[in-house]
């Protein structure tokens, strides 16, 4: 039989590096999952100011990707990996000491500035050192490091808490710090493809975005922001939806996460190897589709046997539409701005996951979940439409 991961054999040796310290820094992800108990229990956040707090981090990530995704065009991505991973790894060593809640206000923006840096700048790296045929199924591998990472730190987080609080951030900020190790030592101090700032690039960090110009990106954003706050449902009305509405207890929202993730590790990489051949817009489109179809379909689901069946057909939506979307972007940028338009791209999971789980909310409240799940349909399929639009990246391949 043969190996469904036999593709990845030709990847660059700085590429599984990368990947490494993706790995080791997502398993130290302790702090995000229990920063609202943490405020609430032990600084005397009342739950708005510690859901205010948190939203203070997304607003943070919010405003960073775009400027971290330009710096790596300057200095190159590598820098800002490391950089991201020592200064957000002291920040949350530090962050115990804080108190008051005009501080720890400030110092939860600044963590989210200093370790939001890290993923603009990683996507960049990974699209400088893969080959043009195979970023889809990099992309995969990005996502498989972070899910596994993901699979382990929450979870030991949990028993952490249960020893100390202050534990998860010395833990969340020493795996950061080791993984900002890894690559200082493991790879070469050359950036690979770095360029200088791109010509009339005079105005400086914060001067003018080029990639708002390019009307593929806009159009490519436009068709992921719908979707986008489709996906952070399940963070948000999903939840609620299966405790008030299907009479769930909250572990089936555990066991569900557990059939997302066992189908992400296990399939996602193999998934994208067998879909290199595919157009970006076809792959694009099926993925928003199924996106929209799986969570739409809950409004159908009666018990936990039918809830995992809309979570598989999702899950299937979200491993071919995150890679792919990944892909698109790597490709549509000029060599010189592949920061700036990694940047651009992260900042629309920002904007959707700073939105996302407001708006899904207040619908699920106001109009109930039928209502809900029925224009979480009508976006993906918004998403598919405009994904099928998508101009082509032969143009943008050209200029690599």
């Amino acid at each position: 039989m043969l190996n469904p991961w036999r593709g990845l054999s030709g990847l660059p040796r700085d590429l599984w590096i990368v990947c490494s310290a993706v790995l080791i820094n997502r398993t130290g992800t302790m702090v995000l999952p229990f920063l609202v108990l943490y405020l609430t229990e032990r600084e005397g956040f009342t739950a708005s100011e510690a859901g205010f707090t948190l939203t203070l981090y997304g607003l943070g990530s919010l405003i960073t990707a775009p400027l971290a995704g330009k710096l790596c065009d300057r200095v190159g991505p590598r820098r800002i990996m490391r950089a991201s991973l020592f200064l957000s790894g002291a920040m949350l060593m530090l962050f115990p000491a804080v108190h008051g809640k005009a501080a720890i206000t400030a110092a939860t923006l600044a963590l989210s500035l200093l370790n939001e840096a890290f993923r603009p700048a990683s996507m960049a790296m990974l699209t400088n050192l893969a080959p043009l045929e195979m970023r889809r199924a990099t992309f995969a591998l990005h996502r498989l490091a972070v899910n596994l990472g993901m699979s382990v730190g929450p979870a030991a987080g949990g028993f952490l808490a249960l020893i100390s609080f202050p534990a998860l951030f010395y833990v969340d900020g020493a795996t950061s710090i080791l993984a900002g190790l890894v690559l200082a030592f493991s790879l070469p101090r050359a950036e690979p493809r770095h360029h200088a700032a791109p010509p009339g690039d005079a105005g400086g960090l914060l001067g003018h975005l080029r990639g708002f110009t390019d009307p593929r990106l806009m159009l490519f954003l436009a068709g992921m922001v719908p979707v986008l706050i489709v996906f952070f449902q399940h963070q948000a009305a999903m939840p609620l939806f299966l405790v008030r509405d299907a009479g769930m207890p909250a572990s089936a929202y555990g066991l569900l996460f557990t059939i997302n993730t066992g189908l992400i590790i296990l399939l996602e990489v193999p998934l994208n190897l067998a879909m290199t051949g595919w157009r970006h817009q076809r792959a694009l489109a099926l993925g928003a589709f199924l996106t929209g179809v799986g969570f739409g379909a809950m409004a159908l689901a009666g018990n936990i046997y039918e809830v995992a069946a809309t979570v598989a057909i999702w899950t299937f939506g979200e491993m071919i539409l995150l890679p792919g979307s990944s892909a698109y972007a790597a490709e549509i940028a000029p060599a010189d701005r592949r920061g700036e338009y990694m940047g651009l791209y992260v900042m629309s999971f920002s904007l959707a996951f700073t939105v996302g789980p407001w708006l899904g909310t207040e619908v699920y409240e106001r109009l109930g979940s039928t209502v809900l799940w029925s224009a979480a349909f009508l976006c993906g399929c918004l998403s598919a439409a405009i994904m099928a639009r998508l101009p082509d990246t032969h143009a943008a391949a050209a200029q690599t």
